[in-house]
């Protein structure tokens, strides 16, 4: 499995490409922003994109979607509760297209050689997940190496978010933590020194 980070637009909201490198199947996750980098990176590496996976709905993470999906005809999925016609608020401003699939805690999809398994962690939006795959997880604004996501915005709420961290940190064994936002990290040194881990294992 490769990973690629692309950081996208103003806030650099990280956009993965996760690849099966027998296959060149790929998923694309939160396309943010600047949809000709993601697509050249695609192209240059005559990779297929079958998937578009979204963490949350928050438009940083959503901006490019259309265009990549357009492009490579690859199925956009979500979770039905940061969906703009549910939300109905500009933070949420993505609707799922009609070939679309919202997946939810327990769901998983497969892309050849490659398996993303959802799981829920509300807190930064109602909606808001985490794709294991493999040793990865992909935590949107879920999780940041040191950090966490904000929860002051519409939708947001801390009490949702201590117990998705907690989730989280429960996972037996350790994970390379692939955020929204900034440098990655492992699941080990956010249960030793992130705050609000700590804070969320202890509540």
């Amino acid at each position: 499995m490769l990973i690629k980070t692309i950081p996208t637009g103003q806030l650099e909201t990280n956009c993965y490409v996760v690849t099966d490198e027998n296959t060149l199947d790929c998923a694309v996750i939160d396309p943010g922003d600047e949809s000709n980098a993601i697509l050249d990176y695609l192209e240059d590496n005559r990779l297929h994109c079958r998937a578009i996976f979204l963490t949350h709905g928050h438009y940083d993470h959503v901006g490019a979607v259309e265009a990549v999906a357009e492009e490579t005809g690859a199925t956009v999925y979500m979770n039905r509760k940061d969906d703009a016609e549910v939300r109905g608020d500009l933070h949420f401003p993505f609707h799922l297209p009609e070939n679309g699939e919202y997946y939810d805690d327990g769901d998983s999809v497969e892309i050849a050689g490659l398996r993303f398994e959802v799981l829920a962690t509300p807190g930064h939006t109602p909606g808001g997940v985490t794709l294991r795959c493999g040793s990865a997880l992909f935590t949107g604004d879920t999780l940041f190496r040191g950090s966490c996501g904000r929860t002051d915005l519409p939708g947001g709420d801390m009490d949702e978010e201590l117990r998705s961290l907690k989730k989280l940190c429960l996972l037996p064994g350790d994970y390379e933590v692939y955020p929204g936002h900034m440098d990655p990290s492992s699941l080990a040194r956010e249960r030793m020194f992130n705050y609000y881990c700590r804070a969320a294992m202890n509540a």
